[in-house]
């Protein structure tokens, strides 16, 4: 099997941060524009604006170890592996940087592999990340496997084992810290790649208040009802009450919309309103990375001062927690039997 996450730079050097911009932001399914006015976006702007500021970004959540999304996916390799047992040879890839899935299946091929599954661990399925990881795959096997021998998993926003370990790793964190609001922060993406990929279905994608309230075989694959999916289901897992609760979307970049409503402007009106102890979980990420350490983490979480707010509580993500990585074994084996 092979477990694939977004990505992360060598060192957190400007070097390192400016290639892994330009391998991520020069994907089409990432920026998805023509060309020329891509090329034109990430060199006169985004890589000359954005690389050493990123790079400062990294360096505060950097360990000696290195990137923490590299160290969480390893050791969940190897305690998915444990679970698995000897039949299953796991890898881990990265579908921008190292370890490159080139890299990764190239050392299941020397293992005599039959078949492969194929994990994006990213809970709730876009094209621009899971789509992209998903052909990435399919371009770098080339057919060495067959047709048909890579069997995925294309999103778990709901799975039962997903929903367990994040509401097992914040129950007794809430409990301890007893916030005022809990707030649900997922990875924002435009409103104009929710639209694209709801083309042609009838749905009428963000145009009316209930749009992702259920999801149905209209929106089965909408990110953002994926999103509001995940927040029902921890709800109940938390057993949260009604007003007690907030879902938004973060990381937005540009002037172009991005799918609403945004973290900051949340947490802005969550302040007006009185709040003091804020929790957040950020379940669009399996793995703590830079957009929970820093962006939460730090810059969230000095914004939530600045507004008047008391305390800001940060729920890690699932990482290589033992109950995280028996979920995704669960999820491989249930894979496995439907072929």
């Amino acid at each position: 099997m092979l477990l694939v996450n977004l990505g992360t730079p060598d060192s957190p050097q400007t070097r390192d941060v400016r290639r892994y911009l330009r391998q991520f932001l020069s994907d089409p399914r990432v920026l998805d524009m023509p060309a020329l006015n891509r090329w034109l976006l990430l060199n006169l702007i985004i890589l000359p604006l954005r690389s050493r500021r990123s790079a400062e970004a990294y360096t505060k959540i950097w360990s000696a170890e290195g990137s923490p999304l590299l160290i969480h996916g390893r050791a969940l390799r190897e305690r998915v592996a444990r679970e698995l047992g000897p039949e299953y040879v796991v890898e881990l890839a990265m579908r921008y940087g190292s370890p490159s899935v080139a890299a990764a299946l190239k050392r299941l091929e020397q293992d005599a592999t039959a078949r492969l599954i194929v994990v994006p661990l990213f809970p709730q399925f876009s094209e621009a990340a899971t789509g992209s990881a998903l052909a990435h795959v399919d371009a770098c096997l080339a057919g060495r496997w067959g047709d048909g021998a890579a069997l995925t998993v294309r999103s778990f926003c709901e799975e039962p084992a997903f929903i367990a370990a994040l509401a097992g790793l914040a129950r007794p964190l809430l409990r301890d810290f007893r916030p005022d609001h809990v707030l649900l922060s997922y990875h924002g993406l435009p409103e104009s790649q929710l639209r694209r990929s709801d083309a042609g279905s009838g749905h009428g994608c963000l145009e009316r208040p209930d749009c992702c309230e259920a999801l149905s075989p209209a929106n089965r694959e909408c990110y953002r009802a994926q999103c509001f999916a995940t927040s029902r289901a921890l709800i109940r897992a938390l057993e949260l009450r009604d007003g007690q609760v907030s879902t938004s979307f973060q990381s937005r970049m540009g002037r172009t919309p991005w799918i609403r409503p945004y973290t900051d402007e949340i947490v802005a009106r969550l302040a007006e309103r009185g709040v003091k102890r804020l929790a957040v979980l950020c379940p669009a990420f399996v793995a703590d990375c830079l957009e929970t350490l820093e962006e939460i983490g730090l810059r969230l979480r000095e914004q939530w001062r600045t507004l008047g707010g008391e305390d800001l509580l940060l729920c890690p993500c699932p990482n290589a927690e033992p109950a995280w990585a028996a979920g995704v074994a669960e999820l491989v084996r249930a894979r496995a039997t439907q072929r």
